[in-house]
């Protein structure tokens, strides 16, 4: 089934290539997007409606063709990860993180997604927007704790997605500084044993969205993962946390022709 899907898509491609002038534009700087501070982040999680189903398999093809089309034509601004949730999460199919130095560029790139044929089939859309920042509370901590923060995550494949969205209470932000620094080390402490399993990644969204933050996560290790949250659930911060998920998007590390080869079946 999964060789008779690829021919298609080959078959696909050929005409659409003769119909569409292949797009030559530079790519992004993705590693500049995804390190960088100042840099937005996006998280577009979307359900496909009914009539998807009821589609042939060549016409999802070729309608799954213009998602990539869309991907191509904005990839000289923005970076585009797609991932699969269906299956392991009821709040999606599918998740799209788009970084840009310019939100209106994200913007631009899920209009035309969603204008797009394929597009035309996405519904329940759940969209969190956030910024990149340097690391508030790191430079008071001790000298140890900025050490261990610098390493890197084991190498190797991280297969696994997770996005959880926080909204702080309001007693967060009238707490001192000096209180909320103490705080945080005790998260960064508790946090610290997963740090090689579990990748994160921060986004600040007060004033971009009804969150304070978007938390992403990668991992191999799922038990890990969970015993991370278990960890911080018992520090003194995570009593702050007003909303911590809801929605939680759980889903796997695709590239966008393994989510158009799944999607397609």
């Amino acid at each position: 089934m999964r060789s008779a899907i690829s021919v298609l898509m080959r078959v696909a491609v050929l005409v659409l290539a003769g119909s569409v002038a292949v797009s030559t534009v530079e790519a992004a700087d993705r590693e500049k997007l995804l390190s960088e501070p100042g840099v937005y982040g996006t998280f577009a999680a979307f359900h496909l409606d009914a009539d998807w189903a009821k589609e042939g398999q060549a016409m999802r093809i070729t309608q799954l063709l213009t998602l990539k089309g869309v991907v191509e034509q904005h990839r000289e601004k923005v970076a585009i990860d797609v991932y699969l949730l269906r299956g392991l999460s009821d709040r999606a199919d599918v998740l799209f993180r788009i970084h840009a130095a310019e939100l209106r560029e994200t913007q631009q790139f899920l209009l035309d997604l969603q204008a797009s044929q394929f597009g035309r089939h996405l519904t329940d859309s759940t969209i969190f927007s956030g910024l990149t920042k340097k690391a508030n509370y790191v430079p008071g901590m001790p000298d140890n704790l900025k050490t261990e923060l610098k390493l890197p995550s084991d190498p190797g494949s991280k297969p696994y997605v997770i996005v959880i969205p926080i909204r702080k209470d309001a007693d967060w932000w009238s707490l001192p500084q000096a209180q909320r620094a103490a705080m945080m080390q005790e998260h960064t402490e508790a946090s610290l044993p997963y740090s090689k399993t579990v990748k994160r990644k921060l986004y600040h969204a007060t004033g971009l969205d009804d969150l304070d933050f978007i938390t992403y996560f990668e991992t191999s290790q799922l038990e890990d993962f969970q015993s991370l949250i278990l960890a911080l659930e018992k520090v003194k911060e995570f009593r702050h946390n007003r909303r911590f998920g809801h929605p939680t998007l759980l889903g796997t590390v695709r590239s966008l022709d393994e989510v158009i080869e799944v999607l397609a079946q």
